[in-house]
């Protein structure tokens, strides 16, 4: 459609420039520009008010759905399945690409015999959303973390923040002083501190083979491989947030520098004083988003743990109807990400609000029919890209007491 803002703009200004021309008397070969001008005004306002009629047809009778033209780029692909169909298609030699596909120039090796040799194909915008939605919904733990989409031109970010591990007096906001003055006494400037989180994006690739069965069937297709890929990304970043290295995946709480640990007094149990003083070092102010992560298998210890004579956990179900257990109030959520009962982690008070991730929309796709050429198979590779750490990198000392943190686990048993 012709941008009429633009076309009534380009008008103005010829008719300024005409202004300047139009004179009693001419020099020579002005009265050819005025005329030329004058004569371009004309059509140049013929031209809009053409336009603005046809629009306003338009407007007044629009074509219905099955009068539009047949036009396929315009359009996209209906279904997931139809996209990752005509990917392989476009990884036959010699095959016609079809130019619903959206191509990306990827430099680095892996599946070398796509088509393009280097790179792939974005997966369709409202697709990768699916796809990613789905995987932040089948994870546990990436649906409680701060998210942070960034744009397409960056990899990475930094994140300011407050320098802020000890809170004692002269170290409240990194340095921040306030203190009582006597008359004439010296005053001690002071100014906060600030500290830089970066965050570079990482990649999670995943891979699926397909025989030429399952091509020719879009609907088993899209299903296959949007469960596969959802369930399996969601886990993936569930257990790089929980304790990724942090040497090309994010770095998980249990493995950053802000987690605090009690000490366990028994192998391959704990105790429910020990369960106090861990709910005790969380810090206060997260506690109202913290959760507790456990192993499946520390559940027969939690159902015989007393508070004297009294249960100290509440299960799920019964009379409240809740989804989850609870602690002190607070919910009991197994996962398999959780360590093996008496290692850290097995048991853990966190809140997921202070670990940052951030990610970049869109996964990429790309296909070769000659990884599996002889089993009639193709694959398919995802990858997304994204990073993660905890917002603090120390634990917080407060102004009276022991460390505290968002992050608190129990410690492994030594003999």
């Amino acid at each position: 459609m012709v941008n009429l803002m633009e076309k009534r703009k380009e008008l103005y200004e010829k008719i300024q420039e005409t202004r300047s021309l139009n004179k009693e008397v001419f020099a020579d070969g002005e009265k050819e520009k005025f005329d030329a001008a004058m004569s371009e005004i004309e059509n140049l306002k013929s031209f809009i008010e053409n336009e603005e009629r046809m629009q306003a047809f338009e407007m007044a009778n629009p074509m219905k759905e099955d009068e539009k033209p047949n036009e396929p780029e315009a359009r996209g692909f209906k279904s997931l399945g139809e996209q990752l169909q005509a990917v392989a298609s476009a990884a036959k030699s010699g095959a016609r690409v079809d130019p619903r596909l959206v191509e990306s120039r990827a430099a680095g090796g892996g599946l070398d015999e796509t088509v393009p040799s280097s790179g792939g194909f974005l997966v369709q915008t409202d697709f990768s959303t699916e796809l990613l939605r789905n995987a932040y919904d089948t994870g546990i733990l990436s649906s409680r973390v701060r998210r942070i989409p960034i744009s397409a031109n960056a990899n990475g970010i930094t994140i300011n923040g407050v320098d802020e591990s000890d809170r004692g007096n002269n170290c409240r906001w990194g340095g921040v002083i306030a203190y009582w003055l006597n008359e004439a006494g010296l005053k001690v400037p002071s100014k906060p501190k600030f500290k830089q989180i970066e965050l570079k994006l990482k990649k999670l690739i995943g891979l699926c083979y397909a025989t030429d069965e399952l091509l020719q069937d879009t609907s088993a297709l899209e299903s296959i491989i949007s469960q596969a890929f959802s369930e399996e990304f969601g886990f993936m970043i569930d257990d790089a947030i929980f304790e990724g290295s942090g040497a090309g995946q994010p770095l998980g709480f249990i493995n950053g520098g802000s987690l605090v640990t009690v000490t366990r007094a028994t192998l391959n149990t704990f105790s429910y004083a020990e369960i106090c003083e861990v709910y005790s070092r969380m810090l206060a102010k997260s506690r109202p988003n913290a959760i507790w992560l456990i192993n499946q298998d520390v559940e027969p210890i939690l159902f015989q743990m007393l508070n004297g004579t009294v249960p100290a956990y509440m299960p799920a179900g019964g009379i409240s109807g809740a989804p989850y257990g609870t602690l002190f109030g607070k919910s009991v959520i197994p996962i398999e990400q959780a360590r093996a009962v008496g290692y850290v982690g097995d048991i853990t008070f966190a809140d997921l609000s202070q670990y940052v991730m951030i990610d970049k929309g869109g996964i990429q796709a790309a296909s070769s029919i000659h990884v599996n050429f002889l089993y009639d198979e193709q694959v398919f590779r995802f990858v997304y890209r994204v990073d993660g750490q905890p917002t603090n990198n120390k634990a917080i000392t407060p102004f009276k007491g022991v460390t505290k943190s968002p992050f608190v686990s129990l410690t492994e048993h030594i003999s």
